[in-house]
């Protein structure tokens, strides 16, 4: 048997689809798909969305919204590998705005609640360098930061 793809599932209390549509403002590559709604039958308001689809980046996404017997924690979350400083800045800045809070190392929580890390590309390099002390340095830098600062961690790691 070939599975044909997997597709991340969040439970949501109601905010399915504004979770959806802010994702597709924050990540540039992505559309939105099908959209359900509860009928007669329930347990939800007829007419109200059951479950919204989307995509980024290539990943599949559903929202459901199953009411508020679940919440989001810091057991999932997902990386965001960003090239550069303005990357990270951009991702930081944007799923926090509206709700979201800043967390150590380079983790957040958007307005959702939904955990996010948004990670330099370059950081495994720079914390699992051979050379211990460089490796320690850095890792004792980013444990100090909420927003990764790439320019800081690499001064760190060169011992400057």
């Amino acid at each position: 048997m070939v599975a044909r793809g997997f597709t991340t599932s969040l439970w949501f209390d109601g905010q399915a689809e504004q979770a959806a549509d802010f994702y597709l403002s924050v990540f540039k590559d992505g559309e939105k798909g099908r959209v359900g709604r509860y009928s007669e039958a329930g347990p939800g308001e007829p007419g109200s969305v059951l479950a919204v689809e989307w995509t980024v980046n290539g990943q599949r996404f559903v929202g459901i919204n199953g009411g508020p017997q679940f919440h989001f924690d810091e057991a999932i979350s997902f990386q965001i590998h960003c090239e550069d400083q303005e990357e990270v800045d951009y991702y930081w800045t944007r799923l926090i705005e509206g709700g979201g809070s800043e967390g150590p190392c380079g983790w957040l929580k958007d307005r959702f609640g939904v955990s996010w890390q948004v990670v330099p590309s370059m950081l495994i390099d720079l914390i699992s360098d051979p050379d211990p002390a460089k490796a320690t340095r850095t890792t004792e830098a980013m444990l100090k930061m909420k927003k990764l600062d790439i320019a800081e961690l690499r001064r760190v790691h060169d011992g400057l």
